[in-house]
């Protein structure tokens, strides 16, 4: 097997002739992928400078690139080392000196070596560098035309960071925490193989696999699904601008696609485009099922299941089978246990030095001898069990669990810590230091601290200084930390022992000897315990592998707190008596060298870095002749399991291989916390292979199997071996997911190991520990392939030729896209390959994923650099999503750029990544440039939905009869059986009714109207509302004709009443018109002028207010003032009695007209009969139970529908007294509407929606006040919302349970509906009190619960509550009496089966009789007023109200003990959006988009060009706006398996409402087009 498989892996050569690709030149790339060339100054120019100027310059360089101080701090500095020495520089333009830092800089502080001819200025620039890779990067971008994507427009706001921090250059120092992106430190490296297996040994087998592949870069995954959208591929128009204009707009959107499709964008994601490469052929998906996907098939049951490529690379070799590494050896004078180790140092060689600790300066500050770190162990021990006690207990028995909070640069303290735990028999549980209560990750290490019963913590005197204290002084508790003791180690706090007490030291047993920390790629941190006997067994592995001889001196670079850095530095070395050198981080950041210089002063034998720590190395690397690395023999390369730790191997070895570093000394390993050292190269002198190099295809990778590239390919991973298996261990590789089958020789899988030097358990958590560390790896067949158990090792990676382990990755940065693998740190280079970094900074980015639409969705994110320009930074932002979909063949779905400094860190530095996810998820990380592309990247949404021939109407009841349904039909009381005493009914009109009132009644208060102080503004009783109505016809007859339409343009009040009835006395019709807003005439003026021409008013009648607003100067930059009819005021009118009152020839003559805008930006009047008025009064007084000696308060606007009726009709037919509220008083006195239902105790009260939001928002946190103000509501019976929608449970329910505490009964709120067409089809009437018990009132609105999916295609599916995707839906009331409703097909116009969906239709006699246009359009007229069902009952004539919805029959019973039956309004037909075949209504998407964030106010959607369009307003900092923008997408999509096409962020205010509350969509997406929206942000989602 080996053999076979040798000829695919070409090894690495050990000769010293390495390439020196890392160091010659890489041009810079600009945006256009032209080369600008660098300036390279003579070898003669640069040694003009002294070495410490040059030294000094290095450093500069150093700190800047990491971020460490400012672009000016930096030029300061600069200018001022180089000005003594300025006229010496001959010929070099000053400009190019000081500020050209990009061009120049490092080429004239550098000296040129051998190895270093010229680098980029940037000094980062070699960081994440593989020339190969970037080569492959920019030759797949220069496939890419070079086209411009509509930018993002910001308000100038925006662009301005808030924070002071934001425009400091971050701490850019990589991760040396395996946290997420930073750990894939060099990038790809080319380095030369071994001469001696050539090419041309490969197999024929293997060629012939290379072939088959079909992941090549040709075949992209995008490609294969017809929904890919490129992302630069608009047009060459230019990058919109804040007030390019809607044509513009709509151009530039209709070509973000390719040039052979001229149709505009679809929101479906999935109409026929051509793929992102013009390239690429159009094949078979590429891209596999979603791991998740069969188990949401039921919940997307049209979705297009994308079955796997079938070309896709399959594993073909044989079965591997276990790997054993060499037995571990069994020394005589080895100790039975770390504490007798130390034990027997201590005493045979106590002066002998154990640690040597360094300042921030590089000079030892102490040397620790073994006999010192035994005493103070010993004193420590003694301490922590017998001085520290509480209630004269002692406060530690031996096995409880303490907690070591030690600084990075104090490693003395923290092993005599350490040490002294084991001693006392205490567990140690090492952390970090916290700096902040909000440091990321601190939660979790509390909930760690927590599990593990942590009641202690020790530390340094210094540190607990630093920490953060209470006002007490003590510590303060860390946010979900447990309290602890803090004890201070340091020397005065612990005291002696007695001469006869002496630590118990043991042999190694399976007790908990310590607990490391780790972090999941979820952020949770999880601790492992190691017992005493593995802890020995692994410091025996580590001895036998790296062949550590007693007395050795090892230098250390990493934390000693966990992982190699703690294995190596402070256990194996004391088991060995060597001398540890700690070169703390905070020395490594100011000297880079520092390392370097400790093994060469200390010739020591080995060093244990991380490729960070060499690639920092070679940036500060200056020219000091005299270091030499030739002592050692063992360079132990801790993240060698990061594929991308090759190139700064190689490119380290380059420049040191001249001081002495031999090749072959250089050793990477493997690690995992659970199974500690997997894996690692030994030294030379073991006699082992050579080791080796692998050229992989990415394709192949993120297909699981394992091909073999060559370096040509642009998608290509080059890997190094990590050795071989440690001793006494056995290797075996299983599958990722399911159960743990053995891997094929050429697949990869996750590495599991089982040995006697690993992890025992995750603490506390049985059913983790089970998965990871109890895995039994099954052969095909199912049998087991051993008794013992595994530790699955997080590593991903295979075993090669010669038994060499090769990693590819960590399952911690797997991200599994459409069932491919891709790994976080792979795009991470791929990014960073994209042009010179001008933009970001490069050790600051962070990439994850995120499950949407049940699948992975991969989102970058990366610091910009303040001085970046918003055009720059956008077009490095399109460049780097066509890399990675390039090289890796996966759309990203968000790309994010965060100012400078806001990423959350690691301790170590480097990004935080779950932290940073969390921040994303939660709309946190305030971005300052966004870049959505769903379009590219989401492929598995449900196939739209194909329109079915329609089954005929007579086939649909033929069909309910057979499923035994009845037909969705229901009716209010019938009229003609109510008997009731009303002497109203005598009259056939209105006015008659009046007249008699104020003859039989005349003194009876009909209104009384309140102002925002909550006084009485004015009252009117029977009597003085007819003698004011009297006066207005008395004007009007004789100047007017009978039948002339009057404008009524007043401000809510009893004049508007008056002259109404004035109007109708004088035989006119009377038109109510809402009137101007004086602060806003531009907007409102135009509509008071568009009632007034289309109601072909030939007078408005108004107060002498406005009549001077309407002929103001002001009014004529809105309108023609000029073509105003007659304005009359009626503020004076004499008291003149009119000589007789109109009498209409028949009922069925116009009584009045009602204007209104829909909710759809329509304006329609619609014509009242006087027989419709009558019957509108007489069947709300009935419902309502409406009588003289009634009081009802009124909160709604009386232009039109029932306010209209509520203010000007009812009072007067029924006799009650209305106290009428102005809606736009509540403006200035919230509380009014509900303290004047208070004070006059009113059972029966109506007002709207945006009255009920007023109220919530208003006085939500006011009702302590209003109770002290004696505000009650439980005389409240009734409480209407006035509405033509869907009713707002949502806002309902919130109402009633705020004003629950002052008395409002939860059953009194309910809600009505009527529409154009009929303005009250339904009414709950009130159900409280006597009445119910008398059995008048109808029973209590039900609520339902239904498929949100099955809406989308027009059917009703009842749900339970809770269940995914349900939508409440409340009945919009009882039907009125003598109203009749019936659900009808939209397209057949047959009647619909009980809760099936479809258009309500109405019939009543007080519908309206038809439409009044300007043009009367009959047709119009005809099929909404006096339409028939085309089946069934043909006969009755029905109105259509434009809403959809169902009628359901309820097992309750109304006051006639019949079945009650429950209306259910839907929505409006004419605001439905047809998207992906499928009907949404807008509410249910806003309603979403509403609760993804909580600084969203308010939400409208609507469409435009295909694209969906989501308006957002922003309650919050403008810092917030591009959060949302992630948050909208996701929830849009995830709830309702759409693609937000455009985001829109908008200040408070801006969507438009109308005076019933409802949004005007139509309007504002005029006003969006029209760019009059002034937005804070817009986002195109490519």
């Amino acid at each position: 097997m080996a053999t076979r498989i040798q000829s695919r892996f070409v090894a690495l050569s050990s000769s010293p002739q390495r390439t020196a690709s890392y160091w010659t030149t890489m041009a810079e790339r600009t945006s256009a992928g032209l080369l600008s060339m660098m300036l390279e100054p003579t070898p003669a120019v640069a040694m003009t400078l002294p070495a410490e100027v040059r030294e000094k310059l290095a450093e500069l360089e150093l700190e800047l690139s990491e971020g460490d101080i400012t672009q000016k701090g930096y030029e300061k500095k600069r200018s001022k080392l180089l000005a003594p020495y300025i006229p010496q520089i001959q010929g070099v333009d000053p400009s190019l000196q000081i500020d050209n830092r990009i061009q120049a800089s490092s080429q004239v502080v550098l000296p040129v070596s051998k190895h270093n001819k010229s680098r980029a200025g940037n000094a980062r620039d070699e960081r994440f560098r593989s020339d190969l890779h970037t080569e492959a990067v920019q030759a797949a971008l220069a496939k890419y035309k070079e086209r411009k994507m509509p930018m993002p427009s910001k308000r100038r706001s925006v662009l301005v960071q808030s924070s002071v921090e934001a425009c400091t250059p971050p701490d850019t120092s990589s991760a040396s925490e395996d946290e997420g992106s930073l750990r894939r430190q060099g990038r790809l490296a080319t380095s030369t193989p071994y001469q001696g297996h050539s090419h041309a040994a490969v197999e024929h087998w293997f060629n012939r696999v290379i072939q088959g592949s079909s992941t090549s870069s040709s075949a992209s995954s995008t490609s294969s699904h017809p929904g890919g959208r490129s992302v630069t591929n608009s047009a060459a128009h230019a990058a919109l601008n804040a007030n390019a204009t809607a044509t513009a707009l709509a151009d530039l959107m209709a070509h973000t696609q390719l040039d052979n499709h001229s149709a505009p964008p679809d929101v479906t994601g999935l109409s026929e485009r051509s793929s992102i490469h013009l390239e690429r052929p159009q094949v078979g998906s590429v891209r596999g099922v979603s791991r998740s996907y069969n188990h949401h098939a039921s919940m997307m049951e049209t979705a297009d299941v994308q079955q796997p490529d079938p070309n896709q690379p399959r594993p073909e070799g044989q079965q591997m089978s276990p790997l054993e590494g060499e037995p571990l050896g069994v020394a005589t004078n080895w100790p039975p246990s770390l504490p007798a180790a130390l034990q027997r140092w201590a005493t045979t060689h106590p002066k002998n030095p154990c640690l040597t600790a360094l300042d921030n300066a590089g000079k030892p500050v102490y040397t620790l001898t073994y006999g010192k770190l035994w005493t103070r162990s010993q004193k420590l021990a003694y301490t922590l069990l017998n001085k520290l006690s509480s209630r004269n207990e002692p406060l530690l028995m031996p096995g409880d669990r303490v907690a070591l909070v030690f600084p990075n640069n104090d490693p003395m303290m923290f092993m005599v810590a350490f040490y002294g735990c084991l001693l006392a028999e205490l567990v140690p549980v090492p952390i970090e230091v916290p700096l902040t209560r909000k440091d990321a990750g601190s939660q979790q290490i509390g909930f760690l601290l927590g599990s593990c019963g942590v009641t202690l913590a020790l530390t340094t005197d210094a540190c607990q200084k630093g920490l953060p204290k209470a006002q007490t002084g003590e510590v303060v508790t860390f946010k979900g930390w447990p309290r602890l003791l803090w004890f201070v180690t340091d020397g005065k706090h612990v005291v002696k022992p007695p001469k006869d007490w002496h630590p118990p030291v043991r042999e190694a047993s399976i007790d908990i000897a310590y607990i490391e920390y780790k972090t999941s790629k979820e952020g949770s941190t999880m601790g492992i315990t190691v017992s005493h006997s593995a802890m020995l067994a692994h410091c025996q592995a580590l001895t036998q592998a790296c062949g550590y001889t007693e007395g050795e001196t090892i230098t250390n670079v990493l934390d000693f707190k966990r992982e190699a850095g703690l294995w190596h530095g402070v256990l194996t070395s004391v088991m060995n008596r060597m001398h540890v050198i700690s070169i703390p981080y905070s020395l490594m950041k100011v000297n880079p060298l520092s390392w370097i210089q400790k093994v060469h002063m200390y010739k020591a034998r080995v060093a244990v870095v991380k490729s960070r720590d060499m690639h920092w190395s070679l940036l500060a690397q200056r020219d000091q002749r005299d270091i030499s690395l030739s002592s050692l023999r063992m360079l132990i390369v801790a993240d060698g399991a990061n594929p991308w730790s090759i190139s700064s191997c190689d490119a380290f070895l380059n420049v040191f291989q001249a001081r002495g570093l031999r090749p072959e000394v250089i050793c990477p390993c493997a690690c995992s916390s659970e199974a500690m050292t997997v894996a690692i190269r030994r030294p030379p002198e073991m006699g082992v292979p050579p080791p080796g190099k692998a050229v992989l295809s990415m394709s192949g990778l993120s297909h699981g199997v394992i091909r073999v590239d060559t370096e040509e390919k642009l998608s290509v991973l080059t890997v190094q071996d990590v050795g071989q298996v440690m001793p006494g261990a056995v290797v075996c590789v299983v599958r990722v997911e399911g159960t743990p089958f053995l891997c094929q020789t050429d697949e990869v899988g996750e590495i599991c190991v089982s040995s006697g030097s690993s992890g025992l358990a995750y603490y506390g958590l049985p059913g983790m520990t089970k998965n990871i560390f109890e895995t039994i790896p099954v052969k095909p067949s199912g049998v087991s392939i051993s008794d013992r158990p595994f530790i699955r090792t997080s590593l991903l990676g295979f075993v090669g030729p010669d038994n060499l382990v090769f990693v590819v990755g960590k399952i911690d940065g797997l991200m599994v896209v459409s069932g491919r693998r891709h790994n976080a740190d792979d795009v991470v280079a791929t990014a960073l390959a994209v042009e010179p970094m001008k933009f970001v900074y490069r050790g600051r980015i962070a990439v994850f994923s995120v499950s949407v639409l049940h699948d992975e969705r991969i989102v970058v994110v990366a610091e910009q650099r303040p001085d970046a320009s918003e055009e720059d930074s956008f077009q490095w932002m399109s460049r780097v999503l066509q890399a990675i979909d390039s090289i890796h063949q996966v759309g990203v779905y968000c790309l994010a750029l965060v100012p400078a400094n806001t990423l959350p860190k690691a301790p170590l530095g480097g990004i935080h990544i779950s932290e940073t996810k969390q921040r994303f998820l939660e709309g946190a990380l305030h971005p300052c440039n966004v870049l959505m592309c769903p379009h590219t990247c989401v492929t598995n949404l449900p196939k739209p939905r194909q329109k079915q021939p329609e089954v005929g109407p007579a086939s649909m009841i033929v069909g309910n009869l057979v499923a035994g349904k009845r037909i969705a039909q229901a009716c209010g009381r019938d009229l003609g059986q109510l008997e009731d005493n009303d002497q109203a009914r005598k009259f056939l009109y209105i006015q008659d009714v009046l007249q008699w009132r104020a003859q039989a009644t005349p003194d009876h208060p009909l209104f009384l109207v309140l102002n925002s102080k909550g006084t009485v503004a004015s009252t009117a009783s029977c009597l003085q509302l007819h003698k004011r109505a009297e006066r207005v016809a008395a004007a009007l007859i004789g100047r007017l004709n009978t039948g002339d339409h009057v404008a009524l343009v007043y401000p809510p009040g009893i004049d508007l009443i008056a002259t109404f009835y004035g109007c109708l006395y004088a035989g006119c019709v009377p038109v109510t018109v809402r009137p101007p807003h004086p602060q806003n005439l531009a907007t409102t003026l135009p509509t008071v002028k568009m009632i007034v021409e289309v109601s072909k008013s030939v007078c408005i009648l108004t107060t002498q207010a406005i009549m001077k607003l309407l002929k103001s100067k002001e009014a004529t930059a809105a309108v023609d003032i000029k073509s105003w009819p007659t304005v009359m005021d009626t503020d004076d009118l004499p008291r003149k009695k009119c000589p007789q009152t109109y009498k209409p020839s028949t009922p069925e003559m116009l009584a009045y007209l009602d204007f209104s805008v829909s909710t759809t930006g329509i304006l329609a009047g619609v014509k009242m009969s006087h027989s419709a008025t009558s019957a509108l009064c007489r069947s709300i007084k009935l419902q309502c139970e409406l009588y003289p000696s009634r009081q009802i308060a009124i909160c709604l606007d009386p232009y039109c529908g029932l306010g209209l009726a509520l203010w000007c009709l009812c009072s007067v037919y029924s006799g009650h007294q209305s106290i009428l509220v102005p809606p736009l008083e509540l403006e200035s006195n919230a509380s009014l509407w509900l303290s004047a239902v208070s004070q006059y105790k009113v059972r029966v009260t109506f007002c709207s929606y945006s009255v009920m939001e007023m109220c919530t928002k208003g006085l939500g946190s006011q009702t302590e006040a209003l109770r002290l103000r004696n505000v009650n509501l439980s005389c409240v019976r009734t409480c209407m919302v006035v509405a033509e929608e869907r009713p707002r449970i949502t806002l309902t329910q919130t109402f009633s349970k705020i004003f629950k505490d002052l008395g409002l009964s939860p059953r009194a709120v309910s809600t009505t509906f009527g529409c154009r067409v009929n303005i009250a089809i339904c009414l709950q009437p009130n159900r409280l009190g006597k009445l119910a018990e008398q059995g008048t009132s109808g029973p209590d609105p039900t609520t339902v619960y239904v498929d949100m999916r099955a809406l989308r295609h027009d059917r009703v599916r009842l749900v339970e509550r809770g269940s995914p995707h349900s939508l409440p839906l409340m009945e919009s009331g009882k039907i009125l009496p003598g109203v009749k409703v019936v659900i009808a097909n939209t397209e057949t116009k047959g009647p619909l089966g009980d809760s099936h969906l479809g258009e309500i239709w109405v019939s009543s006699p007080h519908n309206a009789t038809g439409y009044y246009t300007v043009y009367g359009e009959e047709a119009l007229h005809a099929d909404h007023f006096n339409t028939k069902l085309s089946f069934g009952d043909t006969q009755t004539i029905w109105a259509r109200t434009g809403y959809l919805g169902f009628l359901r029959r309820t097992d309750l019973t109304d006051a006639s003990g019949e079945r009650h039956d429950a209306l259910y309004v839907v929505g409006s037909l004419d605001e439905t959006l047809e998207l992906r075949g499928m009907r949404y209504h807008p509410i249910d998407i806003e309603t979403s988009v509403i609760r993804s964030h909580k600084s969203i106010a308010e939400c409208a959607v609507f469409t435009w060009t295909n694209l969906l369009v989501v308006v957002v307003e922003l309650e919050g900092s403008e810092q917030e706006a591009l959060d949302l923008v992630a948050l909208v997408t996701n929830v849009v999509l995830e709830e309702h398996y759409l693609i937000v096409g455009v985001v829109v962020v908008v200040d408070r205010g801006v969507i438009p409402i109308n005076s019933r509350g409802e949004k005007q969509r139509m309007h504002l997406r005029d006003g969006f087009l029209a760019d009059q929206l002034d937005p804070i942000y817009v986002a195109y989602n490519m």
